[in-house]
């Protein structure tokens, strides 16, 4: 019964580890792949998730996964959160974890490569802006895909602060539209 329960110094420094090396290359892939993988979910995304989750805890915690091995991953992954929580403070550790935002739209103008960059489809685009209230592009001062995922609609009419918007990528169409 102690078997079942306990686990060794070393193998719970495996799964320390391999907790650390899963949790280290899904922050790769975010990165890599966008913050596409973070806005809102379909049903697919919801079941790619879940798979996510299987897929990590099996390499976390092995063949015969046990109550002290679960509280080492999750201690571990807790622990990886508020280190990652204090990176993110600072200008170094914020570019190496998070996105930046990303300039879909400047005005009615539609940047395609950011389009396709942050992989966000045309009819997501139109669902966004229908769901802001827009009913047609001359409403639209800006749309950005903020690092969480979601997209932002700023409404046409409106003073915009460049201020606000230094740190997305795309800024200089803004400004072009604005001039």
């Amino acid at each position: 019964m102690d078997r079942l329960l306990g686990i060794t110094w070393l193998e719970a420094s495996a799964v320390a580890l391999a907790t650390v090396g899963m949790y280290v290359a899904l922050i790769l892939l975010v990165r890599l792949l966008g913050q596409r993988m973070l806005s809102s979910m379909s049903s697919y995304d919801l079941a790619a998730v879940i798979a996510f989750g299987g897929i990590i805890a099996r390499a976390a915690l092995g063949d015969s996964p046990r109550l002290g091995g679960g509280i080492v991953a999750l201690v571990t992954l807790v622990g990886l959160q508020a280190v990652s929580g204090l990176l993110r403070r600072t200008r170094f550790g914020s570019s190496l974890i998070a996105n930046r935002p990303v300039l879909l739209m400047a005005g009615p103008k539609i940047i395609e490569e950011h389009m396709s960059r942050c992989h966000v489809s045309h009819a997501e685009l139109d669902s966004r802006l229908r769901l802001a209230g827009i009913s047609h592009p001359s409403q639209v001062g800006a749309v950005v895909f903020e690092p969480s995922g979601a997209l932002s609609v700023i409404r046409a009419g409106q003073p915009i602060s460049l201020e606000i918007f230094d740190s997305v990528i795309g800024v200089d169409y803004l400004k072009s539209v604005q001039q």
